[in-house]
């Protein structure tokens, strides 16, 4: 095996009489089911038949053969192959040894490094005054409702509600954006400088038209760059109505009947996340630490693998997003290369995390597996039997067990942490 590399190099070669064999058997399979003109099925003669189906006997022979004396050769061998082999060289004369070179990868043999004990800096699970009053307002403006406007016109912080026609420019060819009840928030965060300076001292039944042009590096790239020439017809207008921070609205908007006990509520469950965040982040850095410390070389299909991955989880966000990804021009080559190094580390500490859970003899009950399974066909909408039906014949449910094991390993390496918590250092508790 190339040291820098996991690649191997392996001479299979299979015996004359074994090849004979094989190629005996394949031609008695086609003599049954031939139909060679003067012979009945079944009555041709042998070498008859081995002479018109030559070339897809010997294939046969080989597709027979070679995979189960390359696994025998690589299991004989104490070697765990990862992606696909290729098969080259292939020598198939009569008489002769059939013979053929593979290449292939194999997991790395490394030793793992001490992973118990490590040190790590980790943020107290605080939440400030400011995190807690953010959270509440966010409340109100969940609980907040819409009132009418009808002693005044449109002024900032009000939400005009219109009706807009709008036409390229450039081109009065292009389709028009439109929309019917729409909410315009003057002077909010977001809203076009444009719509907030025209509908501006509106009022139910007014007619405004206005240009907008829009930045190049606009959000909405259909717009980006563009001039439209816009009608708006207002229908009405409304104040949003934030309600007070007292008892009425705990009870409003919890199980709560107090605002103290709800402020104790969102305090806890805020705790709660952030617990979740800084240990994710001290996790983190113990899984970078261990990379660190293990040089060794990973499989390319594995890595290849993990770049289409992640390549598929970024197509997947931008869609969710609204993006048309055929309508960005990607420089896909450049995209995958960039992502190399960040693949290499993923795939590195997978593969130590694999080998704590060996150490440590860690596996994930079916009970898990079939929980995750049940919320994954949930999200999918499809029963659990049929999704792990699916998931099997994909190959796709050894994957999340590995996944469920190695994050059960990185949870124990964590436990055995010590934790570096405001510039003191002691061993970490476990949780109950």
């Amino acid at each position: 095996m190339d040291s820098a590399t996991c690649k191997k190099e392996l001479v299979i070669e299979i015996p004359p009489d074994i090849v004979r064999q094989e190629a005996d058997a394949v031609t008695a399979q086609y003599r049954r089911a031939a139909r060679i003109p003067g012979f009945r099925p079944g009555r041709a003669p042998a070498s008859l038949v081995r002479r018109r189906f030559e070339e897809d006997i010997r294939n046969e022979v080989v597709q027979s053969l070679l995979p189960k004396y390359f696994e025998t050769a690589v299991k004989d061998q104490g070697m765990s192959v990862v992606g696909r082999p290729r098969f080259g060289d292939l020598k198939f004369t009569e008489d002769q040894p059939l013979t053929c070179t593979v290449t292939f990868e194999v997991l790395p043999d490394f030793d793992l490094k001490d992973y118990k004990g490590v040190e790590v800096s980790q943020e107290p699970a605080e939440v400030a005054e400011a995190e807690l009053a953010q959270a509440l307002q966010q409340l109100q403006e969940r609980a907040a409702t819409f009132e009418v406007v009808e002693d005044r016109t449109a002024d900032d912080g009000d939400y005009a509600i219109v009706n807009y026609h709008g036409r390229d420019a450039g081109d009065p060819k292009a389709d028009p954006v439109e929309a019917h009840d729409a909410m315009v928030h003057l002077a909010g965060e977001g809203t076009v400088a444009a719509f907030t300076e025209n509908l501006r001292g509106s009022k139910p039944g007014d007619v405004r038209e206005f240009q907008v042009t829009y930045v190049d590096d606009y959000s909405n790239k259909s717009l980006a760059g563009k001039t439209l020439s816009y009608r708006v017809e207002i229908q009405g207008v409304k104040r949003k109505v934030v309600p007070a921070l007292d008892d009425e609205f705990a009870k409003s908007v919890s199980e709560y009947r107090t605002l103290e006990e709800l402020k104790a509520k969102v305090s806890e469950n805020l705790t709660e996340r952030k617990k979740h965040q800084v240990e994710a982040q001290a996790k983190q850095q113990l899984l970078e630490q261990l990379i660190s410390a293990h040089e060794f070389p990973v499989p390319e299909s594995m890595v290849e693998a993990q770049i289409d991955a992640n390549l598929e989880r970024l197509l997947t966000r931008l869609m969710a997003q609204g993006i048309d990804v055929r309508s960005v021009d990607f420089d896909w080559r450049k995209l995958r290369e960039d992502s190399r190094p960040g693949a290499e580390k993923d795939v590195r500490g997978s593969l130590i995390l694999e080998k704590v859970a060996e150490a440590e003899g860690i596996e994930v009950p079916e009970s898990e597996l079939d929980e995750v399974i049940r919320d994954l066909a949930q999200e999918h909408r499809e029963s659990p039997a049929t999704l792990k039906t699916r998931l099997t014949h994909e190959g796709n449910l050894s994957r999340i067990n590995q996944k469920l094991r190695n994050q059960k390993a990185l949870d124990l390496i964590y436990q055995n942490a010590k934790i570096n918590s405001t510039g003191e250092s002691s061993g970490h508790q476990e949780k109950s």
